[in-house]
């Protein structure tokens, strides 16, 4: 285990990303060992809708927990989860849930700073506190990708430099609380992204969606990680139903 920590750790490299195509399950885990992955992420959304729930915390923690020790026990590779805002609001509840996540064999963790359920955001203090309290369940090694929802919120548009003082914020009070690395989802502005990668004391997560700009013009902000969210899983589905229905079809 501290082997694969340390491996994980070591693929954030600011302008050589570790690149991360997200799955959803045992299988599509093994198909992305196959591909060449370094390391093994799920997306949250692809978990619950390959499972039958929306997402925002609606598929049930065990059979999130259960499929995660899955995935763990198919791949030789470091497996870090989408644990959306970790199945709890108080930061007492995020420590048991993240310490029941790191029990799996995971190695990582997403956890996001929207209130899942609710509206709007934590405030940076108790959101720091819930890092706090996960880190302090988890030990030292195992890697909390701090997520900021700020520019996933907001039309992509709308995102200007007082949203990146708002994240840079954040990312400063959530590596103060114990977080490994820093995601911001839905913020494509080039610019504004090297800003965050400039000054954010962690790694920078990217998340690629369609029409985002390309892996090596994202790498040259500073980004250190890059990942593709539910967009692999609506892809095999998307090939799935092609398929069959030019099968069903007489």
């Amino acid at each position: 285990m501290t082997d694969l920590f340390q491996r994980f750790a070591a693929l954030h490299l600011p302008g050589t990303p570790l690149i991360l195509f997200n799955i959803w399950d045992a299988g599509s885990a093994a198909a992305a060992e196959r591909a060449g992955a370094k390391a093994i992420a799920t997306g949250s959304v692809s978990v619950a809708t390959a499972q039958g729930f929306s997402d925002g915390e609606n598929l049930p923690i065990d059979a999130a927990l259960a499929n995660a020790h899955r995935i763990v026990e198919t791949v030789t590779l470091p497996v870090t989860v989408d644990f959306e805002g970790g199945y709890a609001a108080d930061p007492e509840g995020v420590g048991r849930n993240l310490a029941r996540l790191a029990a799996t064999g995971a190695i990582g963790a997403n956890v996001e700073d929207q209130m899942v359920g609710g509206v709007g955001l934590y405030t940076v203090a108790a959101q720091a506190k819930r890092i706090a309290a996960a880190r302090a369940a988890v030990g030292a090694s195992f890697f909390i990708n701090a997520r900021t929802d700020i520019f996933l919120k907001a039309k992509r548009e709308t995102h200007d430099a007082a949203m990146v003082d708002s994240a840079i914020e954040r990312a400063h009070a959530y590596a103060g609380a114990g977080a490994s690395g820093f995601f911001v989802p839905g913020l494509g502005d080039l610019a504004l992204l090297e800003r965050v990668c400039r000054e954010s004391p962690l790694p920078v997560n990217f998340m690629a969606y369609p029409g985002a700009p390309s892996a090596a013009e994202v790498a040259r902000t500073g980004v250190a990680r890059i990942s593709h969210g539910p967009f692999p899983y609506y892809l095999a589905i998307e090939a799935f139903e092609t398929a069959a229905r030019t099968a069903l079809t007489p």
